[in-house]
């Protein structure tokens, strides 16, 4: 505790010095910070910078997001993933606009109340937007705190970033608590860094760092293993007639729920098991050509894929059983279709149906 109560003067000096110019930083805007935060989470700050910048164009204000038609939303949101967190931070603004007007609350335990606002999100708007001393402890912030503390701590778990958002707590000053939690973020992000060495030289807080004394920064932060994630096979089909390609939208519930998709059967197919499938959807296959391999991740689990292009008969209304039939030269504009299908993309162009 000591040692973090010696931090906050040159910590600060050297964020005034050294923070790098970001779109919703120093903008005193609660839901610029929002926003923010929730696309940070988990995606590099230099890859939300478009992402921000568009989203703010289209949502500029509380009412515009609270109101902002679903597809719409989810369209703004591809490429970022994670989409419930765009459908909570709308229901969220649908009861900003009910309870408090359209402003979020300055209270930080009322913060905490609106769906998808944890301790850490409420943190970052009660402290930069409204100067409340509270902490904001992410990723970045465990990961100094461990270090400059020498916690041995399991960082996954809860009490132990309960214990260091304490310790915050009870240093964090009350002029600036804003600039303060941003410091400790920028730190983590440009200087004690994730992977790998840190760079001891350059970080203004190293006389009180004690994995730095004992020259033990990379033994920190303690994280217990991950389990291996699990691994689906996938049969990715893009299906073509010769004006259109097929989508179809996924469950309401589950892994991206409600949005659109490639079809797509479990396992690894062969040819003639996918001709079985067309069938039953009663349409006429007249080429099946593959179109290679793919794989993403996702947080839990792994989509191992194979891609086949097919050319089916014209079919004779865009709403047929399962699928939607619609023109390529849309399809990027109006339909939120995951990165998880990004490798068969191209194919959904118009200049690739032949």
């Amino acid at each position: 505790m000591n040692s973090l109560r010696q931090i906050g003067e040159p910590l600060m000096k050297w964020y005034q010095e050294n923070k790098r110019v970001l779109p919703w930083r120093d903008q005193n805007n609660a839901y610029y910070t929002w926003v923010s935060e929730i696309m940070l989470q988990q995606t590099r700050v230099e890859a939300v910078k478009p992402y921000f910048q568009r989203f703010m164009e289209e949502l500029p204000d509380i009412e515009a997001l609270a109101r902002c038609p679903e597809e719409k939303l989810l369209k703004l949101w591809e490429g970022l993933g994670y989409y419930n967190r765009v459908r909570n931070m709308q229901k969220a603004a649908q009861e900003v606009m009910e309870k408090y007007g359209g402003q979020l609350p300055r209270n930080y335990e009322l913060l905490r109340e609106l769906k998808g606002i944890g301790n850490y999100t409420a943190g970052a708007i009660a402290s930069i937007a409204y100067e409340i001393a509270v902490p904001a402890v992410d990723g970045n912030v465990l990961r100094v705190i461990s270090r400059v503390t020498e916690n041995g701590g399991d960082i996954r778990k809860q009490s132990v970033k309960r214990q260091i958002e304490e310790e915050l707590r009870e240093v964090i000053p009350r002029e600036k608590p804003g600039d303060f939690n941003q410091a400790l973020m920028e730190l983590g992000a440009v200087i004690c860094v994730p992977n790998g060495q840190a760079k001891c030289q350059l970080c203004p807080i190293r006389e009180f760092c004690q994995a730095h004394a004992h020259g033990r920064e990379m033994d920190y932060p303690k994280k217990a293993a991950k389990k291996p994630r699990a691994v689906q096979k996938k049969t990715i089909l893009v299906i073509q007639d010769d004006r259109s390609v097929a989508i179809r939208r996924r469950p309401s519930r589950g892994l991206l729920a409600g949005l659109y998709e490639l079809p797509n059967l479990d396992g690894w197919l062969a040819q003639e098991e996918i001709l079985e499938y067309l069938r039953e959807l009663e349409l006429e296959p007249l080429r099946i050509l593959p179109i290679g391999e793919a794989k993403h991740v996702f947080s839990h689990v792994e989509w191992w894929m194979r891609g086949y292009q097919v050319r089916v008969a014209s079919v004779e209304q865009p709403l047929w059983k399962e699928l939607i039939f619609v023109k390529p030269e849309g399809t990027a504009e109006q339909y939120a279709i995951p990165s998880a299908f990004d490798a068969y993309a191209n194919y959904l162009k118009e200049e690739k149906i032949r």
